[in-house]
């Protein structure tokens, strides 16, 4: 492995000896969103580890910032071996800053393995915060915020997407998911028949960019629009999405897990699946097809 040549000018600031690693939040589609903090660690840090370094370089242009320290790449697929050559140079007295393309590092995003790594080196970690796609569509959908979980991008393959949404369908809080556009109508789809085609949600697409748009509603009639777009021979929805969805209505109502539990009972003493299924979900109002997959993924 090939280490980094760390430059040995003084900080900026006065960081602790052993030098630190700092996650910086990037745009996420405004480049006036760039905070006078971030501009500054830009130009002044020894490293920099991009996602995408063609992209850094891009967005360094933007904000009229010339990068004086070393650039690599950290992204997916090599921040578990580039994580100790990185903390190497921190431990070395050097200012590290880690950026991916958009938003905050770690969320969704190469971050979470070095910091992880940094933690168990007891090497400084902080953060420059700033815009996040989570946050901003959380504060857009309309639906309640004081409670909420980030669930990220659902399974590619309808089995398993259909799976973990019948996880979610008892959770109180509201869900905040990343999908790709290509994907985005059969996931309402899934949505709509996991979590009940009534379910309050909203769908965020190019945030902060010029294309920005909030759609909000019941899930069916959500999926119904994506839908009827592509029809038409529009463009459906494109660029960056986020799906925010209410959490469960009706928290008190038992369980889903002991709904499976039921339902499982009833397959061992002889019933067939689908019809101990259809007589729980009539009898407690659950969604059928939710606590279907759910049992069959419990079997």
């Amino acid at each position: 492995m090939n280490t980094l040549a760390i430059a040995t000018e003084p900080f900026t600031t006065s960081p602790p000896a052993g030098g630190v690693l700092v996650l910086a939040a990037t745009p996420i589609g405004n480049a006036e969103d760039a905070s006078p903090r971030l501009r500054r660690l830009l130009a002044t840090a020894n490293v920099i580890a991009a996602e995408d370094t063609r992209r850094l370089r891009a967005l360094a242009d933007r904000l009229g910032v010339t990068i004086t320290g070393q650039v690599v790449s950290c992204f997916e697929h090599n921040e578990a071996t580039r994580a100790d050559e990185l903390l190497d140079a921190a431990a070395s007295g050097a200012t590290v800053l880690l950026v991916t393309d958009a938003g905050m590092p770690a969320v969704s995003d190469p971050g979470y393995l070095l910091v992880a790594r940094a933690a168990e080196r007891g090497v400084r970690v902080t953060a420059a915060p700033g815009p996040s796609a989570v946050l901003t569509a959380l504060a857009l959908s309309g639906l309640p915020t004081n409670r909420f979980t980030f669930e990220g991008f659902p399974p590619r393959k309808p089995g398993e997407r259909d799976r973990a949404l019948a996880t979610l369908v008892a959770e109180p809080r509201t869900m905040v998911f990343f999908e790709a556009t290509h994907r985005i109508a059969a996931t309402l789809e899934a949505m709509a028949a996991a979590f009940g085609a009534d379910r309050p949600a909203a769908i965020c697409r190019e945030l902060t960019k010029t294309y920005e748009e909030v759609l909000r509603g019941p899930l069916h009639k959500l999926a119904a629009l994506v839908i009827e777009r592509e029809a038409n021979g529009g463009p459906g929805l494109r660029g960056e999405i986020v799906v925010v969805v209410s959490g469960a209505a009706t928290p008190d109502e038992p369980p889903l897990t002991s709904l499976v539990a039921e339902v499982l009972a009833r397959v061992a003493a002889g019933e067939r699946l689908k019809e101990a299924v259809a007589d729980v979900a009539a009898i407690t109002g659950a969604p059928r097809r939710a606590l279907y997959n759910a049992a069959l993924a419990a079997r």
